[in-house]
């Protein structure tokens, strides 16, 4: 098991910034990727950023310049740093990563999500 916590989310004026950030925690042999999604009602899970091990990351349109994806592999931590922040940006915004860890003494593939972290974009 991998567990997933996000922390950073909150209420924020538009044109306001927040910094989200994902932690991962067990028996975590490697992490391949890490990225970011975000719900909001009514729209369908959106692919807001990704991070690969290799370093390189992708960008929805909507958030290119604005976002930026980065990750820490010593402490198994994702951020995600965002700038001029408007009301279209209000969502839950949502951890993946996926990897290899330890399950009963085998290396096994891993897919875990977090629960989520409320963005509010609000004057």
């Amino acid at each position: 098991q991998v567990q997933l916590v996000e922390s950073g989310g909150g209420l924020v004026q538009p044109g306001g910034s927040l910094r989200l950030s994902c932690a991962a925690s067990g028996s975590i042999a490697s992490i391949n990727a890490m990225g970011w999604y975000r719900q909001a009602p009514g729209k369908q899970r959106e692919l807001v950023a990704v991070i690969r091990s290799s370093g390189s990351t992708n960008y929805a349109d909507s958030v290119k310049g604005r976002f930026t994806i980065s990750r820490d592999n010593a402490k198994n931590t994702v951020y995600l740093q965002m700038n001029s922040l408007k009301p279209e940006d209000t969502a839950v915004y949502l951890c993946t990563a996926d990897g290899s860890h330890w399950f009963g003494g085998i290396l096994s593939p891993f897919l875990s999500w977090g629960q989520g972290t409320q963005v509010t974009v609000s004057s």
